[in-house]
């Protein structure tokens, strides 16, 4: 019985937005994603990481933005008509929450066989991979699945709006 049970979940297939940050390619569960909008000005949140770009209202529900390249230190750049915010619903310590995520362009939705999820590379202690899924190949390019649960830890969730 659980030999039938994990041949089953390695012939399960799971979808992910994918998105260009820096020249390389992520994605995420796209059950998680909620909306895709285009960048727009936010407001600004006093005290909290750099990463935190700021609010969006959306519909009565205050929203934290994070900029991945600040968060991944990336090098900084301008946003473009084809910046865009993807919201997502993330588990956090207090429940479920509504974050949004800049990325520099929205690619595609991958339908991914489980098992063909690779597992996420050692790179040392000094490098933080627990956002991190796993990997995923495909025709020649690498796309880092992200797990948005864990772009954010509980000491960062303290005082910004909508996530403490």
């Amino acid at each position: 019985m659980a030999n039938d049970a994990k041949v089953n979940q390695s012939n399960k297939n799971a979808q992910y937005l994918t998105f260009d940050l820096a020249g390389e390619m992520y994605g995420v569960e796209i059950l998680k994603v909620q909306e895709i909008r285009g960048w727009e000005a936010v407001r600004e949140i006093p005290n909290t990481p750099d990463f935190i770009k700021g609010a969006l209202n959306l519909r009565g529900e205050i929203v934290p933005i994070v900029d991945l390249r600040i968060r991944f230190a990336m090098d900084n750049i301008e946003y473009t008509p084809v910046t865009v915010v993807i919201v997502l619903c993330v588990d956090t310590p207090t429940g479920n929450n509504v974050m949004g995520i800049v990325a520099d362009a929205v690619s595609d939705v991958l339908d991914i066989k489980v098992s063909d999820i690779k597992e996420k590379p050692n790179l040392g202690s000094k490098i933080d991979t627990h956002f991190m899924r796993g990997m995923y190949v495909s025709k020649g390019h690498m796309v880092m699945l992200l797990d948005v649960d864990k772009l954010l830890n509980p000491e960062e969730f303290e005082g910004i709006v909508g996530l403490g």
